[in-house]
């Protein structure tokens, strides 16, 4: 089993530190946050991510996951070091890269002759000979290994890959980090570096374009008569398309898709390629906010101002905590600029929260509390609890039976029959 460190404790760090501890290597995890490293050292973690708590605890319990404040000291002795430090957007529209040169230049000298260097962040193609060039060690070698984890499922996605992309300019160094993964039953890519970082920015490209394109299907349902649940279920039989990524709803964000498709339109840009379908996505979800806003305006009678919306779901999508580029909150602005008052329940939120607070969002403990005086009820998250609430004490604590389902998780019938105005994503 080999020495690995692991630079930044994210969503994707943390997740990596964790199962590759799970599967018996020993693991020296960094972050510069001394809060967040004090309650990992204690077993408890700062997100939500099924799976993830039990195997922190397991690889503290074993020795085999440690967490530093230093990254010299994780990186002491390591065999791979990975890189899953932030790149957020800059002004510019590219990735930010500070956070990953900063990191590279502080480590460099200190490697142990031999290491690799992987770069897990989702970074702008070129960025590992970036990397390779900062760090300036002949007798290191640095390569490309694109992560591919979902939020809120994570950890079986580390475990159970769909496939392993390496990007490295020798087949040697490519296997070796090949074996980090040996246990898992993966089809495993071997690359160039450029070719593995736009594997990566494809991949997520090509995400966020099915779920634009089942958003403009269901509003093109909506206008013929047609359901977009069958059309959707027709379509998902074809193997050419898959079943993935075809539910509609109220756009697509989170920490990935709008950051990538963005920093992949300007990738583009600067070699002089007008990137004009994946423009078009990005501006067919914006429109797909507008369109979710005007569903409960109608509904409302027309008029947003003074209108109380309950909101079910706040997290960009089950299963996680993320608020980063919500469609729900992208919504709840837009409702709070027409005059709309919001109360909101997450299952993931402490109902506490100061961000939406500030945001203009009243958090409340449970569903039945975000409908109460409510006009209209929005459902924002696709979270299952929202499908098994008691509706006839949900509507008479309404002040109108009306619900917009943004996400086509709640029975149409059942809310009819208890006496609910209806209207979903594309459904009749």
């Amino acid at each position: 089993m080999a020495r690995v460190a692991i630079i930044g404790s994210g969503h994707v760090g943390l997740t990596t530190a964790a199962c590759l501890a799970h599967l018996g290597h020993r693991v020296a995890c960094a972050d510069a946050d001394r809060a967040k490293i004090t309650l990992l050292r204690s077993g408890r973690i700062p997100i939500v991510e099924e799976g993830l708590a039990e195997l922190v605890a397991d690889g503290l319990a074993s020795g085999r996951l440690v967490f530093h404040l230093d990254n010299l000291e994780a990186t002491a002795e390591a065999e791979f070091i990975l890189l899953c430090l932030p790149t957020p957007q800059s002004e510019s529209g590219r990735a930010d890269l500070s956070f990953v040169a900063t990191v590279a230049r502080e480590i460099g000298p200190h490697l142990s002759p031999g290491s690799v260097v992987v770069n897990k962040s989702t970074v702008p193609v070129g960025s590992a000979k970036l990397v390779e060039q900062t760090i300036a060690r002949p007798d290191v070698r640095v390569v490309s290994n694109p992560e591919f984890l979902r939020e809120g499922s994570a950890v079986h996605d580390f475990l159970h890959p769909s496939r392993i992309v390496i990007g490295a300019d020798d087949d040697e160094t490519a296997l070796r980090v090949a074996g980090l993964f040996l246990r898992a039953t993966a089809p495993v890519v071997v690359t160039d570096p450029v070719s593995a970082e736009t594997i990566k920015y494809a991949s997520n490209a090509f995400l966020a374009t099915k779920l634009s394109f089942v958003n403009a299907i269901a509003a093109l349902c909506e206008a013929v008569g047609a359901d977009a649940r069958d059309v959707t279920a027709g379509m998902r039989l074809d193997p050419r398309i898959g079943g993935d990524f075809l539910s509609p709803g109220p756009g697509w964000g989170g920490s990935c898709l709008p950051k990538d498709t963005r920093a992949l339109i300007r990738i583009a840009e600067d070699v002089g390629y007008d990137f004009k379908l994946l423009k078009g996505t990005i501006e067919a979800n914006e429109a797909q906010h507008d369109h979710v806003v005007a569903k409960v305006a109608r509904l409302a009678g027309g008029s947003l101002e003074g209108v109380r919306v309950g909101l079910w779901g706040l997290a960009f999508k089950a299963g996680t905590d993320d608020l980063r580029e919500s469609p729900a909150l992208a919504v709840a602005q837009r409702l709070l600029a027409a005059g709309a008052r919001l109360r909101g329940f997450d299952p993931s939120l402490d109902h506490s929260s100061r961000e939406l607070a500030a945001a203009g969002i009243e958090l409340v403990k449970a569903p039945l509390d975000a409908c109460v005086d409510a006009n209209v009820l929005l459902v924002t998250t696709e979270w299952d609890e929202f499908r098994y609430q008691d509706f006839e004490a949900i509507g008479a604590a309404m002040r109108s039976r009306r619900v917009v389902d943004g996400r086509n998780v709640l029975d149409p019938e059942v809310l009819r029959r208890a006496g609910f105005c209806y209207e979903g994503i594309g459904v009749r």
